[in-house]
């Protein structure tokens, strides 16, 4: 069996290590915080001193690192690409950007030549990473898919390949643009409904089972109504896709983007941006 290395196990990438452990995979992994592996080592997980030693064994290299400066510092310059086996697969899987996952690619061919570098951004939270449920938006040489082939099947119901390295990413913004306006929306929508005298219950109701259900805004909606703002796609990484699909589309033309960056930004100063994104309500609420 394909030993995988697991760089980064925050709420996303512990839960696909957990799958990848249930799938019967040797896993191992490494976290700049060690208290985030313990709980996997108790798992079953093999538990590193450093990323450059989770690697030496692994045929599949799984990052989950919150951006692209970080990926930089511990890929690069903990010279842990120089430590990879021969031939192994890199599934890049954090949201770090189109130019710097192109970047990430040009500069590992020119290190390691041998080793296949994938853009593999999920799309999907909490709920779905822990039950095994991401969508994998998956591009790079097809040389990867076969060995890839595993450990995709553990953590996702599904990998989309898109071509060259770098089509992952760009769907990626797009993806988690559009959902971003939708929670934003509903945190409008919920504030308005205050405004009007309208229980939060009565719209969801009015919504529920009708052409403007959406899984997720209803998921958010239910948050929002419970006031359970417990992380499961944190606002601060929300924001951070964001502005990376500001930054991908030149910045301009996107109003409504640009508009809710601001807002989110806002949301963020004011102490929101480790909680779920649906916390974008509680900033709405501070500017009565």
């Amino acid at each position: 069996m394909t030993r995988v290395a697991v760089i980064g196990t925050g709420i996303m990438g512990s839960a696909m290590a957990r799958n990848l452990l249930k799938a019967g995979l040797p896993v191992t992994v490494w976290d700049r915080s060690a208290q985030a592996v313990d709980a996997l080592a108790h798992d079953g997980a093999q538990k590193a001193d450093s990323a450059a030693a989770a690697v030496r064994d692994a045929g599949v290299v799984i990052t989950m690192l919150p951006t692209a400066a970080v990926v930089e510092s511990v890929m690069f310059g903990q010279q842990v690409v120089e430590a990879f086996a021969p031939g192994t697969v890199w599934a890049q899987m954090g949201t770090i950007g189109v130019e710097a996952t192109e970047e990430t690619a040009a500069r590992l061919a020119k290190i390691r030549p041998d080793a296949l570098f994938v853009d593999a951004p999920v799309s999907g939270s909490k709920g779905p990473a822990e039950t095994g449920q991401l969508l994998i938006l998956a591009s790079g040489p097809d040389a990867a898919k076969k060995p890839l082939s595993q450990p995709f099947a553990a953590i996702g119901r599904n990998t989309v390949w898109l071509g060259k390295a770098g089509q992952g990413s760009r769907l990626k913004l797009v993806v988690n643009a559009y959902m971003s306006t939708l929670i934003e929306g509903v945190a409008e929508a919920v504030e308005l409904a205050r405004r009007l005298d309208i229980d939060v219950a009565t719209l969801g109701a009015a919504i529920e089972g009708g052409p403007l259900d959406a899984p997720i805004a209803d998921a958010k909606l239910h948050k929002i109504a419970s006031g359970d703002y417990a992380p499961e796609f944190p606002l601060e990484w929300a924001l951070k896709d964001v502005d990376l699909a500001l930054e991908a589309g030149d910045g301009t033309g996107l109003p409504l983007l640009a508009a809710l960056s601001r807002q989110w930004h806002a949301a963020a100063d004011a102490g929101h941006g480790r909680e779920d994104v649906s916390a974008a309500r509680l900033a709405l609420e501070k500017q009565r």
